[in-house]
């Protein structure tokens, strides 16, 4: 095969070498022309299409890979002319050693043009004939503007899908019923609270700032009776000032200092309690649409790369594993499914951010927080602390 490229009076050429579709190679000559060349009659069976490239790298590929080459064609409209003789004894004698002489040649020819007619100028060889029959057989292909417009409706399925699914996926996750604007802004630990009872998320999202300040409140002095601290005086403090609307003091207004507070006080009870588990959500979530939350599928081996991907494969190998260094070695412990009821958490060190979180300036976000930590805070007991809210919440309303 030849390839020969011709531009501005410039040739170059190079033999390449390509598989037909039986095995054994053939001629082929690829030119780029600035306009339309003479036909040669030498050729016995001629076509001519239209052609633009899809990408500013057209290639010419051989058929199962092993080579290719850049035919350097930019993306405007070409008229291209296939020409091709010896292709009926070619196909009867099928197979060609690399011994045997060439019995088929083709030539494809490209110019600049503007988009015409598909033609065949010159018809010998009878499986040429049979693949023009065929060919005739098939519709004509979308014309641009079709295949435009066809793509426009595809991506406005595409997105009206995209839409629908966000839709469906918010219903399942807000517990059958679309958020407010107020709980897509409020931030915090709504979602939190979401897994756990999403009507009540809605329900406070409804009550309006009395009633949120007022389970806000609830939610704290029941987080700290729980975890055994609301009797400690710089903790009834805290509980009052909330009472009351007034800032939180010290320790609370500082976060650090709250912290080794707790840590210090030997009043403080060690009590431990297991973390509360969700309860199991309807299995209707659309599945078309991810949260970053799916279980990782298990790792699959790659298949091996075959014939000249083996070698670009081998290039890059990883090297030999680099020894150990002796330095500190680092331990993470990963949780998938259900937490693990063994595991215990300090129901002081939970029931703190219940108090700071009714002291947040959005009443909304004020209960939310408080509700959350303080769910954290009951552990498995937290179906009851969720029924008081519920009641608080429904004769608020």
């Amino acid at each position: 095969m030849t390839c020969r490229s011709s531009h501005r009076g410039c040739c170059q050429r190079r033999p390449l070498r390509s598989n037909s579709r039986a095995p054994g190679n053939v001629g082929f000559t690829v030119e780029v022309h600035d306009q339309a060349p003479p036909l040669d009659a030498v050729w016995e069976d001629v076509v001519e299409v239209s052609f633009r490239p899809a990408s500013p790298h057209s290639t010419l590929m051989q058929w199962a890979g092993e080579a290719c080459w850049d035919l350097g064609l930019e993306e405007t409209d070409y008229r291209v002319r296939y020409c091709a003789k010896g292709m009926d004894q070619a196909r009867r004698e099928d197979t060609r050693m690399d011994d045997e002489p060439q019995l088929d040649s083709y030539l494809l020819q490209l110019w600049p043009a503007e988009p015409a007619t598909d033609r065949v100028l010159k018809q010998t060889a009878a499986i040429a004939a049979y693949w023009h029959g065929y060919a005739r057989e098939r519709p004509p292909p979308p014309t641009p503007d079709e295949r435009a417009e066809a793509e426009r409706q595809a991506r406005l399925r595409q997105e009206q899908d995209e839409r629908e699914q966000r839709l469906a996926l918010d219903c399942w996750q807000w517990g059958s019923r679309l958020p407010s604007q107020a709980l897509r802004a409020v931030g915090g630990n709504v979602r939190g609270l979401r897994s756990f009872d999403p009507v009540l998320v809605h329900a406070l999202d409804a009550a309006g700032p009395d009633v949120q300040r007022a389970v806000a409140l609830l939610a704290a002095r029941r987080a700290c009776e729980a975890a055994g601290v609301a009797c400690l005086d710089w903790i009834a403090a805290a509980l009052t000032a909330l009472a009351e609307g007034r800032p939180l003091p010290p320790p609370f207004d500082e976060p650090s200092l709250m912290w080794q507070t707790l840590a210090r006080d030997p009043r403080v009870p060690q009590r431990t309690v297991g973390r509360p588990v969700p309860p199991q959500r309807p299995s209707s979530r659309p599945p078309a649409l991810g949260t970053g939350c799916e279980p990782m599928p298990k790792p699959e081996q790659a298949p091996r790369p075959m014939g000249p991907a083996a070698a670009m494969n081998r290039q890059y190998a990883p090297g030999p594993p680099v020894p150990r260094t002796g330095a500190a070695p680092h331990v993470m412990a990963v949780t998938v499914g259900a937490p693990d009821p063994s595991l215990r958490m300090s129901q002081p060190h939970l029931a703190l951010p219940a108090v700071t979180g009714a002291a947040e300036a959005d009443p909304l976000r004020a209960a939310l927080d408080a509700v959350y930590a303080a769910v954290a805070t009951y552990g498995e007991d937290y179906p009851a602390l969720l029924e008081e809210i519920r009641s608080v919440s429904a004769a608020g309303a």
